[in-house]
């Protein structure tokens, strides 16, 4: 049977368009987001409802950028074409989106303590090191080959996330704009991480796992429940606690590595 359905697909040329197709989508999102994100300019929308509106979009673009990977695996259909305009893809949802949204708060609330260049130069910080993360992506992925369960750099889509699970906070719990001024500030700290050498979790392999391990799956079902009871709050922990875990863990493998070296040095 499965034999049947590699036949079908490998006969189907069309379905071999698919992957870029929702590659194409996930970057909808992202320039729908940005222009989304500069209505708040125009004042005739509650701003925090438009920054809540363009998060929603860069969420869904994971979902089209989740999906492009599966159906590439699936129909058999990954190439060299499908990983650039996967990074390119990444690069305007989980890189331009997200720091014009950082931006444009910062701008609009003139929150930032250091005045609005400093937004802009954190926010830059951002961008450019998503565009390293993703060219170092690819080179590991067309050259190096390295498919593992872990990778060095916080995944583009993590920061996003990241970033978008705070403006979810502050448009519906932060009327007095504090989450504004830290933003900015968190935005220039995920860019390090982005292309930092601290080790994170492949997050599409680690779902891909759950069925076999009931630890996962215990993880997963109470993250569900708790995500149903109060979605902004729980996305926002389950998010940031992903990036706080890494460095977390990259600290206490230094201490480990000096410790061993004190015991036997």
């Amino acid at each position: 049977m499965k034999k049947k359905s590699v036949d079908y697909f490998k006969s189907n040329e069309w379905l071999k368009a698919v992957p870029n197709t929702l590659t194409v989508c996930n970057s909808l999102c992202g320039f729908a987001a940005i222009l989304n994100t500069l209505q708040a300019y125009k004042g005739t929308k509650d701003p925090a409802m438009v920054f809540i509106v363009s998060s929603c979009m860069i969420l869904c673009a994971m979902i089209f950028d989740a999906l492009d990977g599966f159906t590439a695996r699936i129909f058999n259909a990954a190439s060299l074409k499908g990983i650039q305009m996967d990074s390119l893809a990444d690069m305007v949802t989980f890189g331009v989106a997200p720091a014009v949204l950082v931006a444009v708060m910062a701008h609009l609330y003139s929150a930032t303590r250091f005045g609005y260049y400093m937004a802009w130069l954190l926010c830059a910080i951002y961008l450019a090191a998503a565009a390293h993360r993703l060219a170092q992506y690819n080179v590991m992925t067309m050259v190096e080959k390295k498919t593992t369960q872990k990778f060095y750099g916080l995944p583009t889509p993590g920061g996003a996330a990241a970033i978008c699970s705070l403006v979810f906070l502050f448009g519906i719990y932060d009327p007095g704009h504090s989450l504004v001024k830290v933003l900015p500030w968190y935005a220039g700290i995920l860019g390090f991480l982005l292309v930092s050498k601290i080790r994170y979790q492949h997050m599409g392999k680690w779902l891909v796992t759950v069925k076999k391990n009931k630890h996962r799956q215990a993880i997963l079902v109470t993250f569900i429940i708790f995500f149903i009871i109060n979605p902004p709050i729980v996305a926002a922990i389950v998010v940031n606690g992903y990036v706080i875990w890494g460095l977390i863990s990259f600290f206490m493998r230094i201490s480990a590595v000096y410790k061993k070296k004190n015991l036997f040095g």
